[in-house]
């Protein structure tokens, strides 16, 4: 478990304290589905090979991106992004991340360096394949296997489609992905899989008890040694009341198992890995929101 520095808890107490716009007003004293978007917000659709149909593409632009035309940004990619921005185009009725409002306050209060986020739009009723790198059934579905594809899509379309439209940094050290439950899944996985791509990853309330613990038995496989210096830097995170019943405990200790092997294979706590459990937290957007300005804090503070 994670003891966050006072320093931190500090910033992001002022964090939410710039990010406190008539929009946020509205979002806590109206219903969940508001629009709510803080800052520079484009909308791309992006024609993909590696999966069928476009996807849509949402992407932050921080403070000073269009008056700062020679500077270039790190880049932040999450998953599931109709919850990450806005509660009005959330596929669950529990709010967003407020990613943008976490970003726009904490770049403006110089406690992060500017960054790029492109919020990708999840497949729907292909969610779980996509996301998910082996086939197996839940409640009678079969489910996932499709994780190699998705990689590719981002790695070898959307990557080089955000590079090529914005002013990115390109390399691993300045390139992030993160995702919530199933997204933090293939942020993982992904993460593995390309680290030569994935220098940072944020993975929320990851969904470890998946196909028997698949994910965990892949990070006990791991050879160390081929990952070298290319080892991503990784905040993992989790709250006290996720699992199957309430206050259960079974995701924190799916993550504590993983934060053992990942020490196992060298990552070090305090340096390359975070690993932060929320008391009370539930599986949920606001949980996640609410953890979001620490994870930016942690990934892309400015040392």
């Amino acid at each position: 478990m994670m003891t966050l520095p006072r320093t931190w808890i500090a910033a992001v107490a002022a964090s939410w304290l710039l990010a406190a716009t008539p929009a946020q007003a509205q979002d806590k004293q109206g219903p969940t589905r508001v629009d709510s978007i803080t800052g520079s917000v484009q909308i791309l659709e992006l024609a993909t090979k590696a999966l069928p149909g476009p996807r849509t593409l949402r992407v932050y632009l921080p403070p000073g991106y269009q008056q700062e035309v020679s500077r270039r940004y790190p880049v932040l990619y999450l998953h599931d992004g109709q919850n990450v921005f806005s509660g009005l185009t959330s596929f669950l009725p529990n709010g967003e991340w407020k990613a943008d409002e976490a970003a726009q306050a904490l770049i403006e209060a110089g406690l992060i360096e500017p960054i790029v986020i492109v919020a990708i739009d999840n497949a729907g009723a292909r969610r779980a394949d996509e996301y998910l790198p082996t086939r197996a059934k839940v409640d009678g579905r079969e489910m996932g296997g499709e994780a190699d594809r998705y990689g590719k899509l981002l790695v070898e379309e959307i990557k080089p489609h955000i590079d090529a439209t914005f002013r990115t940094k390109r390399d691993a050290r300045n390139t992030a992905v993160g995702g919530s439950s199933l997204g933090g899944v293939i942020s993982l996985y992904l993460g593995l899989t390309y680290p030569q791509v994935f220098g940072k990853l944020a993975l929320l309330s990851p969904s470890l008890w998946w196909d028997s613990k698949v994910m965990l038995e892949k990070v006990r496989a791991l050879d160390a040694r081929q990952l070298g210096k290319r080892r991503p830097q990784i905040w993992l995170d989790t709250g006290t009341s996720e699992g199957s019943g309430e206050g259960s405990g079974e995701a924190v200790t799916s993550v504590r198992e993983l934060s053992k092997l990942l020490q196992g294979k060298g990552w070090k706590p305090g340096k390359d890995l975070a690993v932060y459990v929320e008391g009370y937290a539930i599986h949920r957007e606001d949980a996640w929101a609410r953890r979001m300005p620490v994870i930016l804090l942690y990934l892309f503070g400015r040392k």
